[in-house]
């Protein structure tokens, strides 16, 4: 087995918003706003090869939308997906399976391309298949009103149409499951939105959690820095703290989706709580 960070584009979101009712004076020193208030993220994926097996989990934004809906995001940066797959000797052809955490815009919007003569959309991975979960999928696509914004159907209904679309079974106690066709374990959290997925890696005697949308960034680590998008704050930090102990219990290591600059944490506790231990990148922790 191999991992890769797979960086897919870069863009900006109100601070605010990114952190609810915390204080800009508290969030500003991980995450400094420029002079319109927007604070720099990522959309990184992270790329598994295990033998035959190729898995991307999550797969950014794409240009499917306008320039007035992408004028909201304020891309910025020169990264993409198809560059850095290329990077690791791969092409988008290449992969088998894309797991996709949620169906929020900023992560399956990679999934779903134009076709030829932009009179459709088609499946940007042709050879892989896309892994949700029958409770999300519902939500998505009869969604509330405050995450109707964020669940695009341009996006998500041809995956379904394309016959590609797998659903992963939902674990009948505690949020603790299991991916048999993937072979990793996953971590359902509901606070964010229903059924997030976070998968679970054991790789080279460590253990990774793709933080997803529960820990966007190094500066989401304390346990009440909670987004104001989640559709569920109270549930979040209930969550958060379970895990966030879960993390340094058993010494695991954060994968960061959203930082637009740390790839990896490890946690330490504190008499404040869990908080960051160190920041790291995958190179300097597996030596590639």
């Amino acid at each position: 087995m191999k991992l890769y960070p797979i960086q897919c584009g870069k863009f900006k979101l109100d601070g605010g918003a990114m952190f609810g009712v915390v204080p800009k004076t508290l969030w500003q020193k991980t995450n400094p706003a420029d002079e319109n208030n927007l604070i720099e993220l990522g959309t990184r994926s992270l790329l598994v090869e295990d033998g035959k097996t190729l898995i991307l989990t999550d797969c950014r934004l794409r240009h499917k939308q306008d320039e007035k809906f992408f004028g909201h995001y304020s891309l910025w940066g020169d990264d993409s997906l198809d560059n850095n797959l290329k990077k690791y000797g791969f092409v988008r052809d290449d992969i088998t399976d894309v797991f996709l955490t949620h169906l929020h815009f900023d992560h399956c919007g990679g999934a779903i391309e134009w076709n030829d003569d932009k009179t459709g959309y088609r499946p940007a991975f042709k050879n892989a298949h896309f892994w949700s979960n029958e409770n999300h999928w519902k939500w998505a696509t009869e969604p509330n009103p405050r995450e109707k914004a964020s669940f695009l159907k341009e996006n998500i209904l041809p995956l379904q149409e394309s016959g590609q679309l797998n659903f992963l079974p939902i674990p009948q106690n505690g949020n603790y499951g299991f991916a048999p066709d993937l072979k990793m374990d996953v971590i359902f959290v509901d606070g964010h939105t229903e059924k997030q997925m976070l998968p679970v890696i054991q790789y080279q005697e460590k253990t990774i959690v793709f933080a997803a949308d529960l820990i966007p960034t190094v500066g989401h680590i304390p346990q009440v820095y909670v987004m104001g998008y989640d559709t569920r704050p109270l549930l979040t930090m209930e969550e958060k703290g379970k895990f966030l102990k879960q993390c340094v219990d058993n010494e695991y290591l954060l994968f960061f989706e959203h930082d637009a600059h740390h790839e990896l944490a490890s946690l330490k506790m504190t008499e404040r709580g869990v908080r960051l231990d160190e920041t790291s990148s995958m190179n300097n922790v597996f030596g590639y």
